[in-house]
């Protein structure tokens, strides 16, 4: 499958294409990367060095992709998060080049805004464009539980509280929904879930919780979710598409809690992304 990833480059650690890309890679899909900024380090450093790129960069990298014929068997499109409100521009225009090129292309955003611990930490501008602007042209998103939330204006804690608020977004434009943290009151001490929703139906997976939140872990499960679902085991299954993601994900946390290491052991997991050596199952619940 080839893919066209619009997300940040850093070059010491892994978040945004720097994380997705050679997971994807590993799989077998042919990725192509376009960076939105190339800093040394990820932001929550405190320091970091390097550029921005504008929306105008971003629209010049992919119209020469273009040139050489390289969106016209595009089947996925993934961003992530978004500095500026430029930049979402850019990629609203990018999707609806490659639908052009290729129509059967979906549209993957990963709809960074914040967390519960931390609320949002985008710019009332990007709050907006996400909200009521890129959400709607999307296909799949894979907001966390407090993503949710704010993109529908609603509070999530119960699992059916979730599945209301994914409805209400799924009304607004995306048919696909991966909620990923979530974190209702009844679940069993030390674990966490991920809940998917298609038009054919919504699977809840639970994992144990690691004492442990990796910078790029969100991006890493955005490109994993969206590529099974589209070409993994059985395509179209979501069911497999949770149960694989979350069995790669959690052996990726993993190796990293047990290396010590702030950043994702991601390139020593490598083994995880086609070959999980967990295994957790996703029940239907409706």
């Amino acid at each position: 499958m080839r893919i066209l990833s619009i997300q940040s480059s850093v070059s010491y650690g892994h978040v945004g294409n720097s994380a997705a890309v050679f997971p994807l890679q590993r799989m077998g899909h042919e990725v192509m990367p376009v960076y939105t900024v190339v800093f040394s380090n990820h932001t929550g450093y405190g320091a970091w060095r390097g550029p921005l790129l504008s929306g105008q960069n971003v629209r010049d990298i992919v119209t020469g992709i273009d040139e050489r014929g390289g969106l016209d068997d595009v089947e996925l499109v993934l961003s992530g998060y978004q500095g500026g409100d430029d930049i979402g521009d850019a990629i609203l225009d990018v999707v609806e080049l490659v639908k052009r090129r290729s129509p059967g292309a979906v549209y993957a955003c990963d709809p960074v805004l914040g967390s519960a611990s931390s609320g949002c930490f985008v710019s009332p501008e990007v709050q907006s464009l996400i909200r009521d602007r890129v959400v709607p042209h999307a296909d799949l998103i894979t907001p966390n539980q407090f993503e949710l939330g704010f993109l529908t204006g609603t509070d999530p804690r119960t699992l059916e509280e979730t599945l209301e608020s994914v409805e209400l977004v799924r009304a607004r434009g995306p048919r696909n929904v991966l909620v990923t943290s979530v974190l209702r009151p009844d679940r069993p001490e030390d674990t966490i879930e991920m809940l998917a929703v298609t038009p054919d139906g919504a699977w809840v997976v639970q994992t144990p919780q690691l004492p442990f939140k990796a910078n790029g872990s969100g991006d890493v499960t955005a490109a994993l979710f969206s590529s099974q679902l589209l070409s993994g085991a059985d395509p179209g299954d979501a069911g497999t598409a949770l149960a694989r993601t979350a069995a790669s994900i959690f052996e990726l946390l993993e190796n990293t809690v047990e290396s010590g290491s702030r950043e994702l052991r991601l390139v020593e997991s490598q083994e995880a992304y086609v070959n999980p050596r967990h295994s957790f199952e996703a029940v239907r619940i409706r």
